[in-house]
Order: structure tokens, then sequence, then C-alpha cells
């Protein structure tokens, strides 16, 4: 069922006004975002007429925009991608890792993010990798599925990853290695390490000249005063979250199906929109309990602006895969897993079924099978159904 409100809705209403206003500063990539947003199963995409097999009922379905950013696309996109993931998971316990970057760092991620997430989820990977490998903690190599986030609850741009971590690795000597059961690695070891490789590789990227810097901050160019403004940073603890393990792998794919291909608002979430400004829910996380959801109301122009400093640079990657999971051999390696924890090694994935991958609802007057009976491109309307003729039988003769 369609939501009383979208962000298509406002994209459409208030994007054009938004774009002539903006149009020195829109990357082609969110202007992409923005038009594949507005276009999203309408005719402009073209689509399809459907029939129900038992009853005749037709429906027209317009084709789906499937980027990544579109908040109806990514549903169909999860279940896809966590069918493929299914088989990866162990039978032990997953932990949810969290790695955050603080707001001076958050500052020049907002200019660099193809460099500062990509250094991001390298120093996050690397720090998780070299803590459990330590024979003073884990003593093994572990696995990771790395999410990448950079939004608050109300838009705002807060980077940071979610890792899902096996509770446990393969060891030096080729036995699995299991952890303790609601403790994984210590969080402020973990965060001391983070914050020295992430600003470690940060000045290097700085020193080869390879950041930008705009505006307000255009005088980090400066060494000096990027080191000044990178002080408090080196002083403060960065925070490292670590919850306790999921109930079982169902319970992994459940949070990974909320998680992997999350935008930075859902539909849900929208309550208003009357043309000039947007209401929508959102955790306020400095509360606790029923004051925790809370509404917020933003002009469209903001809430447009918002939504578009989320959009990735073409071509990131934000799940990625590290240690056990990593690479060609983890096929290899998940079964080495399996062998050591005694579990049946995964059998050979079935043949797919001969029906679509994409399963259409049924029909909402009998609840029969709708098939498809007639396609139609862009911009193009579907045919009429031909006009009945009247048989021979029917012609009505004039006696005269």
């Amino acid at each position: 069922m369609r939501p009383a409100i979208e962000v298509a809705d406002i994209f459409r209403v208030a994007g054009p006004a938004y774009r002539i206003a903006h149009a020195r500063h829109l990357s082609l990539d969110q202007l992409k975002v923005m038009s594949a947003i507005e276009t999203c199963r309408t005719a402009a995409l073209g689509g399809h007429v459907e029939a129900c097999t038992d009853c005749g009922h037709q429906r027209i379905a317009y084709n789906s925009c499937r980027n990544r950013h579109c908040p109806r696309c990514q549903g169909a996109a999860a279940r896809t991608w966590l069918q493929a993931q299914e088989a990866n998971l162990l039978p032990v316990g997953y932990f949810h890792v969290v790695f955050t970057l603080p707001a001076e760092i958050a500052d020049i991620a907002f200019h660099n993010k193809a460099l500062v997430y990509d250094l991001l989820f390298k120093a996050a990977s690397q720090t998780m990798l070299t803590i459990a490998a330590d024979p003073k903690h884990l003593g093994a190599r572990i696995g990771i599925t790395a999410v990448l986030h950079t939004w608050g609850s109300a838009m705002t741009h807060h980077p940071h990853i979610h890792m899902i971590v096996p509770g446990g690795g393969i060891g030096p000597d080729g036995r699995w290695i299991s952890s303790r059961p609601a403790f994984l690695l210590p969080v402020r070891v973990l965060g001391a390490l983070f914050r020295r490789l992430f600003l470690t590789r940060l000045l290097e990227l700085h020193d080869a000249g390879r950041l930008a810097f705009f505006g307000k901050m255009a005088g980090l160019s400066e060494r000096r005063a990027f080191l000044r403004h990178l002080a408090p940073a080196r002083k403060k603890r960065w925070v490292v979250y670590a919850k306790a393990p999921f109930a079982g792998p169902e319970a992994v794919l459940a949070y990974l199906s909320r998680y992997t291909h999350r935008v930075a608002i859902s539909n849900s979430r929208l309550v208003q929109f009357d043309g000039a400004g947007v209401t929508f829910r959102y955790k306020n996380y400095r509360r606790t309990g029923a004051e925790r959801q809370q509404g917020m109301t933003l002009a469209a122009d903001e809430f447009i602006r918002r939504f578009l400093i989320h959009v990735l640079p073409h071509g990131f990657h934000r799940i990625r895969h590290y240690g056990l999971l990593s690479g060609s051999s983890r096929k290899g390696r998940l079964a080495q897993a399996r062998e050591l924890l005694a579990v049946a090694p995964v059998s050979p994935e079935e043949p797919a079924d001969e029906g679509p991958l994409d399963q259409r609802p049924p029909c909402p007057c009998c609840g029969g099978t709708m098939v498809i009976i007639q396609t139609f491109a862009s911009w193009c309307r579907p045919r009429a159904p031909p006009a009945a003729k009247p048989s021979n039988r029917e012609t009505v003769h004039d006696p005269a």
C-alpha cells in the first residue's frame, strides 16, 4: 500500500525550484538521484499491464528506478541481497559493533566523502582485525560485514559504520576460537587504535594534497591550521559501541534487512507535507522512553538539502566484507569454519524457480495470480483494449 506522503512527492513539488536555486551547488550524482526518485514508478520509466488469470481484472504497474537512494526501491534490493547472505551465516552468536567519527572529522568528511568514507571503512576494519588477532584478546581471524550510514535520525551528517561480527574466528593453528558469550573485544582498546589509525592516515591524505576545503573550512588547507583543528579529536575518546550478541542467525538477517539498504529517511516516517514544509518523525537520543520519538518540521528546501547530502559518490560501495568474509576465498574459509564447528556443509544452491524473481501481489478482486499481458516503453501509455465488434448473429436487420 502506498504511503500517504513520499519523498518523491516532495521532490516533484519542491524539486524544480530547488534545482534552480542551487544550480551551481548540486553534483551530477545528486541531480540523478532527484530525477530517479521523481520518476520512480511513473509513466516516465514505462511499465506493464497485469491481468488476473481467474477473473480477468487488469492493473497497470510502472517500472522502478532501482536507484540505491530511492526509499521505494530498497526493500526489494534488500530482500535479494539477504538471500545471497543467508548462506554465509555461521551457527554462532553475532555481535553488532558501531564505529563513529567525532564532529571535527565529520566536518572534513562532508567535503571529502569518497576519501574519508573509504578511510573510515579501512581504519575500522583494520582495528577489528588487529585487536581480534591479538592473543591477549581473541587471537583469531574474524569475519566482518560492514555497512556505512552517513545520517542521524534527523538526516544530519553523522558518518558511522555498522558491523556484524561472528563471535569467534579461526586461530593461527587452524582451530576455531570462540569469544565469550556476551563479550567480543574491549571497546576502549578498539577506540584508541581506531583513533590512531584514522588520524595518521588522514594526515597523510592532507600532506599529499588530496583533501579539499571550502567556505569556512578553507583555511584548513594549511597544515598548522589542520593540526589545530584535529587537536580536540586527538584528546577525546572515540566512540566504539558493541551490543550483546543476536539471538540466532534469524535475528542477524532481520537486523541486516533493516540496515543494509536503508536510506536517509523512509517514506513511513513522513507525516505531513503542505508544499512549503515537511513534518517527519525522528528519534531524539537525548530523551528516553516515550519522549524519544518526536516530530520535526523543516522547510521543503532544507529537507531536500539534508536528503541530498547523503548521496554517495558514484561507484562507492557502502557494504563491504573483511577477514573471513572477504575476497574470492570466502567460500573456502566459511567451509573450514563450518567443519571446525562440526556443522553440516551448505548444500549446493538449487536452481531458481521458473517463475519471475519479482513476485507480483495477488489480484485485489479474487486473490488470483497476476500475469503480464503487455509492456510499454517510457513516456508511453498502455494500449486500450480493442473495441468489441458485434457478431453476425448479434447484427440487427431493419425489417423494412
